[in-house]
């Protein structure tokens, strides 16, 4: 008796815990069914709107666009190159899309402000901005100089301030909008190395959480996106000083290798999920996330582990002079390690082809 009645407890014990899990299980697979749900009722909201993306002839930019269009946005581009921008417009085209390119240096604000006429003019309203046009210059402070700076500034921070400015009258109008700034780890802890691309990010995020507090009552949400590394094929036409190959070398590893970095695709398609959602901050990565977490807690730590991280990193090696990822491969460059590089490169228009 007392072995058939543990046998019956035992029995019915295990039937309440598999009911338990099965419950568990369906739990899950509602709430995952909601948001799948949920995300496709937002994403239709793009279906025939007019989405302006700076900086959008390659990488993510590029990314960006072919996302946007999945879900029958229009797409306007803008960047300096007008070959890229014709190849990424037929890129574009030929999925479908409805684009339109057109040729602007977003540090101009005259020809920023042509490039929204243009595109309201052939598009019609702006639904979207996506400020994501951006220039790295990698190398020790020792080989920066000024201009280094100003041009950081000019592309990532006045290049975002610019077309927002000329843009938002017509959101304000309309009292509806969506303005996308896409930042940087690199605008929440400053890395060696890197320090003017640093300082406009840093300015670029400062801007865009501002604008988010005050335009919210406006209707005109503003996102503020903060990438950890991604692969995106921007290694090959990033600048580098001081001793070019070896500078080259640590941000062309660190920077496709995918137990550090994402997907461009990946990435993309968060951001525009987070841009639907009315998200006012999407940091992309659990390292970014684990950076800024610390950053936030222990800033002076922060900086001492990445004093040390420093002493690693090449010297100046006496030179100023700038060159081109493309320009500056070594054997560990053309190696394995860069494989997903070199194929992100090829996917989203960085490989520089004949005229």
């Amino acid at each position: 008796m007392k072995n058939r009645t543990k046998l019956i407890i035992g029995g019915a014990a295990a039937g309440t815990a598999m009911a338990g899990a099965a419950a568990g299980i369906g739990a899950v697979l509602a709430a995952r069914h909601a948001l799948q749900m949920f995300r496709s009722h937002r994403l239709r909201e793009l279906r025939g709107q007019t989405v302006l993306i700076t900086g959008g002839s390659r990488g993510l930019g590029l990314a960006l666009a072919e996302e946007f269009a999945q879900f029958g946005a229009k797409i306007a581009i803008c960047a300096r190159d007008d070959q890229e921008l014709a190849r990424a417009r037929q890129q574009l085209e030929d999925l479908g899309a409805v684009v339109c390119a057109v040729q602007c240096d977003v540090s101009k604000p005259e020809e920023v402000d042509n490039l929204i006429s243009s595109v309201s003019r052939h598009m019609g309203k702006i639904d979207v901005l996506v400020n994501n046009a951006g220039v790295i210059s990698v190398g020790p402070i020792l080989s920066q100089e000024l201009k280094d700076f100003q041009e950081a500034m000019d592309v990532m921070f006045w290049g975002t301030v610019h077309p927002t400015l000329s843009v938002l009258p017509q959101m304000l109008a309309r009292g509806t909008g969506k303005i996308v700034n896409i930042a940087s780890i690199g605008g929440k802890v400053s890395v060696p190395h890197l320090v003017p691309y640093g300082c406009a990010k840093f300015a670029t995020v400062g801007f865009s959480e501002g604008l988010h507090a005050e335009l919210k009552r406006f209707g005109v949400h503003v996102l503020t996106v903060i990438p950890g590394l991604m692969r995106t094929g921007s290694h090959l036409n990033a600048q580098f000083k001081g001793n070019h190959e070896a500078e080259f070398g640590w941000f062309a590893v660190s920077g496709t290798n995918p137990l550090a970095s994402v997907s461009a695709k990946r990435a993309a398609e968060k951001i525009v999920n987070a841009t639907c959602a009315n998200r006012a901050e999407l940091i992309i990565s659990w390292q970014a996330k684990l950076l800024a977490g610390i950053h936030g807690v222990a800033p002076g730590l922060t900086q001492e582990v990445l004093a040390q991280v420093n002493r690693l990193l090449p010297d100046a090696a006496g030179t100023t002079e700038k060159k081109a990822g493309r320009e500056s491969q070594s054997a560990v460059t053309r190696s394995p390690l860069t494989v997903l590089g070199k194929r992100a490169a090829r996917r989203y228009n960085q490989v520089k082809k004949p005229a």
